[in-house]
């Protein structure tokens, strides 16, 4: 899930930044949140649902 969630922040950091020029602080927290969930992703690893 935070992988799914990673991929569609950097995805809508990089749409806004490229489409709308936007380089403002709200964008670059979007790329903080993705790295975050991937880092959560990785540390938390995949757990099996019971």
């Amino acid at each position: 899930m935070f992988l799914l969630l990673a991929i569609i922040l950097v995805l809508a950091w990089f749409g806004g930044f490229t489409l709308m020029h936007v380089s403002g602080f709200l964008i670059h927290l979007l790329l903080i949140f993705a790295v975050i969930s991937l880092i959560m992703h990785f540390i938390g690893g995949s757990r099996k649902a019971v």
